[in-house]
């Protein structure tokens, strides 16, 4: 399925906080992902995103382990929220293949206090050591966990949203897909942080952004390589949910793009798609910056543009 080239675009300079981290980023020579190995690639991006010596605090914080493959999960509970809680089940990103609990912990905090929900952190198994479908599988599987435990997790079952960034979007517009075609647990929103939704590279966001603004196109082949067993997976639309034939009846969706992004056409287009099948829909595009800024909430790393995404998505949960 092609792309309809949007009319969203990026604007004409990037954010000058992102346009100087770029800056720095770029005075020393920094690998692409293509050129490392999967391992590789974890320990880069693990010194790229420190942790915070100081996270943000919240009400309570419980570490699990799940299902029959023990998928670890991080809980982050409100301060201030009655329980039972109002349930956000957030899936990070890292291109299916690298990211965990630790990487999102700053985003999964500042999204617990921002929102007011118990935030659900999943450690699904990861690519190539696990390709598709076992991570859309481990997701799905906290998911169905949340509902079959939601007495003793003190869960609000009417109000749980699933949601993620990049890979981690992907993964939340496919289990979203998923609970509708299992007649699965009741999904109050899918919220899609600059997701990848289409295992092509032909839009006009790749061609324009395919260099020089942290994720590339180069990147996203190596990934998309690493998931999939084989490039016909890749036309299945709990892989591409951009290719799904039937996009009614799913959850409300906030999605998310920017606008210096390979990502950007695809994400829009889904918001279109999901509209034109009837799925409300609440698209932002922050035109001046660049993927992976829901990260980005750690110093030297604390943008501005992070902190206005969180806002954003909390106020739709």
């Amino acid at each position: 399925m092609s792309i309809d080239q949007p009319e969203v675009t990026a604007a004409e300079e990037l954010h000058p906080e992102i346009e100087g981290l770029l800056q720095q980023m770029g005075a020393e020579p920094i690998p692409s992902f293509e050129s490392l190995s999967p391992e590789g690639s974890r320990e880069f991006v693990s010194a790229m995103f420190p942790s915070a010596d100081e996270p943000e605090p919240v009400g309570d914080v419980m570490q699990l382990e799940i299902g029959e493959a023990g998928v670890p999960v991080r809980v982050y509970v409100p301060e201030e929220t009655e329980a039972p809680y109002p349930t956000f089940v957030y899936l990070h990103g890292g291109g299916w293949v690298f990211g965990d609990l630790d990487s999102h912990d700053a985003t999964c905090r500042a999204l617990t206090n921002a929102s007011g929900r118990m935030v659900v952190s999943v450690d699904y198994r990861l690519a190539p050591e696990h390709k598709f479908p076992t991570p859309l599988e481990d997701c799905y599987t906290a998911l169905e966990w949340l509902f079959d435990d939601a007495i003793a997790m003190q869960v609000d079952t009417d109000s749980v949203a699933v949601g993620g960034d990049s890979a981690g979007g992907n993964l939340a517009a496919a289990v979203s897909l998923l609970a509708r075609d299992r007649d699965g647990p009741s999904i109050e929103r899918q919220v899609l942080i600059y997701p990848v939704t289409n295992h092509t590279f032909d839009t006009r966001s790749y061609e324009e952004n395919a260099e020089g603004y942290l994720l590339t196109k180069g990147a996203m082949e190596w990934f998309w390589d690493h998931y999939l067993e084989t490039g016909i997976d890749g036309k299945n639309p709990y892989a591409s949910p951009m290719l799904a034939r039937d996009l009614s009846d799913l959850p409300p969706a906030t999605v998310i793009t920017c606008g210096f992004d390979p990502l950007r056409d695809e994400g829009v287009a889904y918001a279109s798609r999901l509209e034109e099948a009837g799925v409300p829909v609440s698209h932002r595009n922050y035109d001046d910056a660049i993927h992976g800024i829901a990260q980005m909430l750690v110093d030297p790393m604390d943008l501005s543009r992070a902190r206005d995404l969180i806002d954003d998505v909390a106020a739709d949960l």
